[in-house]
């Protein structure tokens, strides 16, 4: 079951990614179409690879990667660091769903420098994460955060950074 599961989270993991970094270079294509068939052609294109492809597959990656943090308890700081990076995929996948819904309107382009910024962000997260999941770097939590990962550690970091403030309860 759990050799199946990581299969299709893999598999998934190359759609997404796959998918994430292929969509600038489509964003790009935008540059000097005007209102015709060749910009709606590249319009349900580009649709179709972010809302029929990789969205299905982040979808897919993070469920079947949730089922695999129970089956496996993967409960270290390397795995943290993981899950933040994680999270700043799915960031930058917003970023994609954003760009896609403004770059066909008319007089819309997506110029070089957003071109070179969004596929250098994708292939350096991307890069990172596949880095952390096979080196599995050690990561002594007690040298920098030792309180936060004690019962109750969380509430007493956020009680430093923000004072006592509470929230008033009716």
């Amino acid at each position: 079951m759990t050799t199946l599961l990581k299969f299709i989270h893999l598999a998934a993991i190359a759609v997404w990614s796959g998918g994430l970094i292929v969509l600038p270079f489509l964003f790009r294509q935008r540059v000097g179409l005007v209102a015709g068939p060749e910009l709606f052609r590249l319009h349900r294109f580009v649709r179709f690879i972010y809302v029929g492809m990789a969205s299905p597959a982040a979808f897919i990656a993070i469920a079947s990667g949730t089922a695999l943090i129970f089956l496996q308890t993967t409960f270290l700081e390397w795995f943290s660091l993981k899950m933040v990076l994680v999270a700043l995929m799915v960031m930058l996948h917003v970023v994609a769903a954003l760009t896609l819904a403004h770059l066909f309107e008319p007089g819309r382009s997506f110029g070089r420098g957003a071109y070179l910024a969004l596929t250098t962000a994708y292939l350096v997260l991307i890069t990172a994460i596949i880095w952390v999941v096979l080196a599995k770097p050690v990561i002594d939590s007690d040298q920098f955060a030792a309180a936060l990962f004690t019962p109750g550690g969380l509430g007493q970091f956020v009680r430093e950074i923000l004072g006592e403030t509470r929230i008033p309860m009716p």
